[in-house]
This record gives C-alpha cells, structure tokens and sequence, in this order.
C-alpha cells in the first residue's frame, strides 16, 4: 500500500522561497506606492529610494513594474515618479464599496442645479484633499478640477473642512508639524491663524475658500461625518468671484452644509452637535 503525502491546501511546496522573493518584492513595491500617494507634486527616484531605504537601481526596478502595470507614471520633462489613473482607481473601488461617492453624486447633481455652480466631492490622504467626483456648473467660466488631483488641506475650502473637525491633537501634528505652503497671497499659513479659522469653521458649520487656492476663485464646503462622527470626506461648490462674492459666500455655506448632513443621514452617519 503506497503511502499518501498530504500538501496544504492553497500554498505553494516551496514556501520560505516565496515569502521572501516575490512578497518581499510586493511589499517594497506597495511602500513605493504609498510613498508616491503622500507626494502630489511627485518624487524623484534618488527621493524614493531613500524613503524606502533601498539602492537606486531596486527602487528604479520596481517602479518600472509598477508603471507597467499603469500604478504609476514618470513625467519625462523632471524624471518625477507618480501614481497613475489606475492606483486612484482601485483606492476608489473601496469609496464604491462605502457607496461614499455613488451616494453623493445625485446631491453634487442637485447642487449645481440649484446654484449654477461646480459642486465637488473630496475626502483626505495625508495632509491633501483628493478630488473623486465633480459635477461641472454650466457656466462659460467655471472651476473645473481633475478627478484624483489634490489640493493642500490648509489651502482648500474642503481641506479646511476636512481639518476643522480632525481630532485635534491630529490637526496640531498637521499644521504645527510642518512648513505650509504659501500657495496663492491669500492663503492662510500661520498655524495660530489656521487654529482659529478652524474654530470659526465648526461655529458656522462650513468652511470658505477666498481665493485661498486659486486667484479669482471662491468656495464653500463642509464635511460628510461617518457613524463615529469622525470626517468621512467633504462637499463643496466653486465658482469665480464674479457670481460667488463675499455675501453669497455665506448663502452657499448653509446650503452645502445643510447637504452634507443629508449624506451624511444617508451613509448611516452622525454630524456632530
């Protein structure tokens, strides 16, 4: 009577082999990515490899796997590495599964009909806000931003809202814990003025954007809360100075508010109070 080996079910004979190759490789690669995601502008690949601690010449093997795969992209005028269309698209699959962005695209819709202005939808990664949906205004001049690009939180009307209500010893590692950027004359940099428009933030329940981001451009968002209460993501509408000045600016800010509280009933959540 022969005998029988038995094997494990699901797992390759040669085991040790496998989890130090090709997962080791798997990891370094999705520490790249995460590296990459935290860096907009974009990382140099002497940059990255330092960050992973690895030699140039791994770092530069790895990224050309993950930009075969179109993870990531090299811009060829700097030679700066990127996240590319399809590392958005699978972080995006997991607000699909939350229904974040399929529940929030019918009230954007329902914004810019009401106001005739672009309403956008963001959530945070880091110290940025990423844009993940958009309803464009049907006005000649109008904001229009790109799906997956980032503004600084301190300098954005939903990195402002996304920030207000962060816990706050979270929100003080973020402005006190780094330089921010100056990123048009009107942005609000100092921490010390940065805490206290946070405060005005949660009194009025929105947060404004003037001309903090982009010259000419105003806007108003507020934060869609998950069920702890915590900011799940953020709403806004934009639109130039021209039609959204100073006194409709505060209009637009009850309306985007009042908004967020119906996505957030909707997802389950609770606003805080």
């Amino acid at each position: 009577m022969s005998e029988v080996k038995r094997r494990t079910v699901g797992r390759p004979a040669n085991t040790a082999k496998a989890s130090g190759g090709h997962s080791q490789s798997l990891v370094r690669g999705l520490k790249l990515l995460e590296y990459l995601a935290a860096s907009p502008l974009g990382l140099a690949l002497s940059d990255v490899a330092e960050m992973a601690e690895l030699a140039p010449s791994t770092t530069h093997r790895l990224l050309q796997a993950l930009q075969s795969q179109g993870f990531v992209t090299q811009e060829n005028e700097q030679g700066l590495w990127r996240i590319d269309v399809k590392t958005f698209r699978i972080g995006n699959s997991f607000l699909e599964a939350r229904d974040v962005v399929a529940t929030t695209r019918p009230f954007l819709r329902r914004l810019t009909a009401e106001t005739g202005e672009t309403a956008n939808l963001s959530i945070r990664d880091g110290a940025t806000a990423v844009f993940l949906a958009q309803y464009e205004s049907p006005q000649m001049m109008r904001m229009i931003t790109r799906l997956g690009s980032r503004a600084p939180l301190h300098a954005s009307g939903v990195g402002k809202a996304l920030l207000a209500w962060m816990p706050a010893d979270e929100r003080s590692q973020l402005l006190e814990g780094r330089e921010l950027v100056r990123v048009t004359t009107n942005t609000l940099y100092q921490p010390d003025t940065l805490q206290e428009e946070m405060a005005q933030i949660r009194g009025q329940g929105f947060a404004c954007d003037r001309e903090e981001h982009a010259i000419g451009l105003h806007c108003v968002a507020a934060c869609v809360f998950d069920e702890y209460s915590t900011p799940l993501a953020a709403i806004s509408v934009s639109g130039p100075m021209a039609r959204i000045p100073e006194a409709r600016l505060l209009t637009l800010g009850a309306l985007v508010r009042q908004t967020a509280d119906e996505i957030t009933q909707q997802l389950g959540g609770q606003v805080p109070r």
